[in-house]
């Protein structure tokens, strides 16, 4: 028998009851932010690890609450990362398990999906969504059409900060827009523009609550720092030297912005989540690397740990404990039930594959949220990349970035991540029982998620 997830909403919602919002207090229900870089590495901040970058508000953001150190996104890749984040379901259910597209007109994720903006806007709340959508290019499924109020960005799966053309596949496409319209800026510096943008929207809503996701472009390509970064990091070797001032000019922006929520008052009442969307890019339009997963090995578009493991943070000054870390395993699909627990929002009569993380937040005793999660992305059916985590024990099928050799007869990785975080030992051939009970695991959830 197929296990059954309709009782995680029964929980969520229980979370809910207990917090036990009134009428009159919904008008101070906390305003949300959700900050999420694009190709940042696990270990490109320096309370994550890094000895060459200069992050201070990120940094700082992480001191003012938790900072998860087992933080997965569902998807080694951008568009079904985000459609992950958005509906709190595995990218399979969410209808969108592979890149999203880069030309108008062409759908993505149904706009039958239920998203956090559409969350927040049934409960209430002013919504925005600032930066990279990639998740739909059609009037059905583009942002104002997914519960967002307002809208301003790019579509695609990348920009020129300058002169807002998507490049990689020609023609040559022009790919800014305000709430539809296309919008014609050119020679200003796309995440500047992003701050003023998010900026005015937080001082139009600083009286009633506002749920607000800043898709921030940055670090991935094409690597266009400011130049005062690019002059500091000139001594670097590259791509670091590049990705560097990407990750700096980044940091600046969300320091920005902060200061623009603590200007207005509103930092005391904003819960904050920050990560990635999986790990850096090594793909020749970064000029094969620069981003750095530390211990980790992997990175965009890989299952080994460095692709899928991401920095991640939530801060909610007065309410949430603050310089804390957490261990336990937790999800970028868990943010849909967490936010909804804590601001009172009644959770939709749909499947959500994410858990509260509430217990979590609350206590580094807690019991992890997910004792088994999956992951599928990408390959062919008959041989796709697929896997399995269950508590440290770790099974992979045709993981990305393995060498031939490296995997057994039947084409299995398995690994002990508590043994061996940088997942270099193949241990299936000498564990074949754990093999074959993960394998099973799989079996049974892509029978019930992926789409035909």
């Amino acid at each position: 028998m197929k296990k059954k997830l309709f009782p995680v909403a029964v929980i969520a919602a229980i979370g809910i009851c207990c917090l036990g919002y009134t009428k009159k207090q919904a008008a101070k229900r906390p305003n949300v932010i959700i900050i999420y870089t694009d190709d940042q590495g696990y270990a490109d901040m320096n309370i994550y690890g890094s000895k060459d970058l200069v992050t201070p508000n990120m940094d700082a953001l992480a001191r003012s609450g938790v900072r998860f150190t087992q933080f997965y996104s569902a998807s080694p890749i951008c568009s079904p990362s985000r459609a992950a984040l958005l509906t709190g379901r595995y990218p399979q259910r969410a209808g969108l398990p592979v890149m999203g597209p880069s030309k108008e007109g062409m759908a993505g994720m149904s706009g039958s999906q239920y998203t956090l903006g559409e969350l927040f806007k049934d409960a209430g709340y002013k919504t925005a969504h600032i930066g990279k959508w990639h998740i739909g290019y059609s009037k059905e499924t583009e942002p104002n059409a997914q519960g967002f109020d307002y809208s301003f960005g790019f579509m695609g799966g990348c920009i020129d900060n300058y002169s807002h053309f998507f490049y990689w596949e020609g023609p040559n496409r022009h790919d800014l827009w305000r709430n539809g319209t296309e919008i014609n800026e050119a020679g200003k510096f796309f995440p500047d523009m992003m701050v003023d943008q998010a900026g005015k929207f937080m001082a139009e809503n600083k009286d009633k609550p506002f749920f607000m996701y800043w898709a921030i472009n940055n670090p991935h390509y094409p690597l266009q720092g400011k130049k005062k970064w690019l002059d500091y990091y000139k001594n670097l070797p590259s791509p670091r030297d590049k990705y560097a001032a990407s990750i700096s000019t980044m940091d600046e922006n969300i320091g920005d912005l902060l200061k623009k929520l603590d200007a207005l008052g509103l930092r005391e009442n904003t819960i904050i989540v920050f990560q990635s969307d999986q790990g850096f890019s090594m793909e020749e339009r970064t000029f094969g690397g620069g981003g750095s997963a530390g211990v980790y090995r992997g990175s965009k578009f890989s299952l080994f740990e460095g692709g899928v493991r991401v920095p991640a943070i939530i801060s909610w000054q007065k309410h949430i404990p603050a310089n804390q870390v957490r261990t336990q395993v937790a999800t970028n699909v868990d943010w849909f039930p967490t936010l909804a627990a804590y601001c009172g929002i009644k959770m939709p009569a749909r499947i959500v594959d994410g858990k509260s993380l509430l217990p979590v937040i609350a206590s580094d005793q807690a019991k992890t949220a997910h004792q088994i999660f999956n992951w599928q992305s990408a390959g062919p059916k008959n041989n796709p990349q697929w896997s399995v985590l269950d508590g440290e024990w770790k099974l992979m099928h045709s993981p990305f970035e393995a060498k031939p050799e490296e995997l057994n007869s039947e084409g299995y990785f398995l690994v002990n991540l508590k043994d061996d975080p940088s997942e270099k030992n193949n241990l299936a051939d000498k564990h074949p029982d754990i093999v074959q009970r993960l394998l099973a695991v799989h079996k049974e959830w892509a029978g019930e998620v992926l789409t035909q």
